[in-house]
């Protein structure tokens, strides 16, 4: 059976009003006695009446939803930052449609072509790892689509954006690491195209610089897909292991490398930190119950997607066109543990 949502003429007739009386007493129309306004209000209550958002999108030219576009749903980072966007979307009386484009540029293009035919209101949007060519988001920017970037950003388009400052949070971890007293640390990242690779890895180089050792590029290893095929983390790791000189410590870029390679030590029977310390940019509940508990790098994700929902809405529900947009930077915490501690 086809469900079929209460109607305002389910209302009239069961009432024996007319459409048009209902219509106006739902709209509080001045036109409209108050005891016929109470009587339509408590049958639209009791027969679950619900107005049709499709309709109201028509009249008010605003569908109070917004898109939002991730490379992977199950990313305990993505997944808080979703949350952060909801909180204050569902607050001012958005609803939040969530698509994900499993790091393909491909489906990053359907994901917002879908969202634009749905008419959301705007979109928040990480970069694929494969995203180089920016057209599709430069077309409907300049559309009008209000989009914020978060996260994986791109300086091309000119729009508000959160991100983390990873420079530092990279930079204070390979100095933890220094003052601990490891000489040879290596780097496993993402793909060089995408922003957060390049701000983690010039931390990264120039804490290394700050305390006079030398940068050796074979310490520093890409992973394209960001670990979410776990193969390429696996020979990542394997080549770094496979070195003359092993190195003694690795910073891991984000969640999923970081899972990566502590399954791929763990694999081959290697201590943490006595063969190799470990510290990566995680927002993971579970990096504190491993052992030894890891150290990370954790960004303020809720923050983060509050943050973007914030600038987006001011987007959205601006009556003249915005010109000044704002870079966010927000502060990641390094969570000091058992992995990065010199035995």
């Amino acid at each position: 059976m086809k469900f079929e949502a209460v109607t305002i003429k389910d209302i009239a007739k069961a009432l024996g009003l007319s459409t048009s009386t209902v219509s106006r007493a739902l709209r509080d129309s001045h036109e409209i006695s108050a005891e016929t306004k109470q009587l339509v209000l408590e049958c639209a209550e009791k027969l679950n009446y619900r107005p049709n958002p499709i309709a109201l999108s028509l009249k008010e030219k605003r569908s109070r939803s917004i898109g939002v576009v991730v490379c992977e749903i199950a990313n305990t980072f993505f997944s808080q930052v979703i949350n952060g966007i909801e909180s204050i979307a569902y607050d001012r009386g958005y609803n939040v449609i969530v698509s994900q484009s499993r790091e393909s540029y491909e489906r990053e293009v359907i994901d917002l072509q879908f969202l634009a035919s749905r008419s959301v209101d705007g979109v928040i949007i990480s970069l694929s790892t494969e995203t180089t060519d920016l057209t599709h988001i430069k077309a409907l920017h300049a559309r009008g689509m209000p989009i914020v970037l978060f996260d994986r950003i791109h300086d091309d388009i000119d729009t508000h954006k959160v991100i983390v400052d990873n420079y530092r949070g990279a930079y204070d971890a390979t100095e933890h690491f220094i003052k601990q007293g490891f000489k040879r640390i290596a780097a496993l990242a993402g793909s060089e195209f995408l922003s957060i690779t390049a701000e983690r890895l010039a931390g990264y180089h120039d804490a290394l610089k700050a305390h006079n050792i030398s940068y050796s590029k074979e310490y520093v290893q890409h992973c394209f897909y960001g670990g979410m095929v776990f193969s390429e983390v696996e020979e990542a790791m394997n080549k770094l292991l496979t070195l003359k000189q092993k190195p003694d410590a690795v910073i891991t870029t984000s969640d999923k490398l970081t899972t990566g390679c502590v399954k791929t030590l763990k694999r081959r029977g290697l201590d943490i930190p006595k063969d190799m310390a470990l510290i990566g940019f995680s927002n993971s509940d579970i990096a504190e119950l491993v052992d030894p508990p890891l150290t990370v790098i954790r960004q303020p994700a809720e923050e983060m997607g509050r943050a973007a929902t914030e600038l987006l809405l001011q987007l959205v529900e601006s009556k003249r066109p915005v010109k000044d947009f704002e870079k966010r930077v927000l502060t990641p915490e390094l969570l000091i543990r058992g992995s990065a501690i010199k035995s």
